[in-house]
């Protein structure tokens, strides 16, 4: 829902549940460095105010659940999700920073989701709390080296390892990413875990162009350490810079009928 990852979109994800994406500039390619490759990917899925729908799929072991969403997002650091399909309609979430609120329609009580359910799935996808509420850019929390350059899904990719900074505590201790050339999305993603374990695999299977900017709106997360398990995020529609009123992302808000 953030949502990145998330500002990310991780990038799953986004994030993604919240995605985020920013106007892209020119930068030729035979003086890219990793640094300013990443500052491209960051500032491409930079978003700022949006408004979207879109669709979560989850599947494990053959079957499909499928959840419907609306989000509205502010920066990377506010972004209010509420559950459309019918049976979770009503349920929502609100993040603020690094805090993350759920409501829960039948019992209509808020929950503030903290300490170890950070890292259940959202929504029993695959994709933890902890990833939702990342939100800072990659290139504060990574240093970054170029590994070379390889085709995915018939983009021609820089592949990017980037290893946690000391001092800071990402999602994941390391990552490799597969990066267009051309559009400056994440077209793959290995997430790596402390002890060096390969555990999550994202892939962009559909990239849209939004004027100057390019935007992953269908990517799948693989999860490494279920059998059969995966969560597809796919963004159906998606509104820039729409009005938003104050009480949005307020927790008055969040339990409103």
């Amino acid at each position: 829902m953030w949502m990145k990852r998330n500002m990310y979109m991780k990038r799953f994800f986004i994030a993604t549940i919240f995605l985020v994406g920013a106007l892209a500039t020119g930068i030729p390619a035979q003086a890219v460095t990793p640094l300013e490759i990443m500052e491209k990917v960051d500032q491409q899925a930079y978003i700022g105010k949006a408004r979207f729908e879109a669709t979560l799929v989850m599947s494990s072991r053959g079957r499909d659940v499928v959840k419907e969403m609306v989000a509205v997002t502010e920066g990377s650091s506010r972004a209010f999700v509420e559950f459309t399909n019918a049976r979770d309609r009503g349920t929502k979430y609100l993040k603020i920073d690094k805090e993350l609120w759920m409501y829960f329609p039948d019992a209509e009580d808020i929950v503030k989701i903290s300490g170890h359910m950070l890292r259940q799935g959202m929504m029993g996808s695959d994709v933890s709390y902890e990833e939702a509420l990342e939100s800072n850019r990659l290139v504060d929390s990574y240093d970054i080296s170029l590994a070379g350059e390889e085709p995915v899904n018939g983009e021609q990719c820089y592949v990017l390892e980037l290893k946690a900074k000391p001092g800071k505590n990402p999602a994941y201790a390391t990552r490799k990413m597969w990066v267009s050339k051309e559009k400056y999305v994440s077209m793959k993603e290995q997430l790596f875990a402390q002890s060096g374990k390969m555990v999550k695999v994202a892939t962009t299977e559909e990239v849209r162009q939004f004027g100057g900017r390019y935007l992953a709106t269908k990517v799948v997360m693989d999860n490494l350490l279920k059998k059969d398990s995966k969560t597809v995020f796919i963004i159906k529609k998606i509104d820039f810079n729409p009005a938003i009123t104050p009480e949005t992302f307020s927790l008055k808000q969040l339990g409103k009928h």
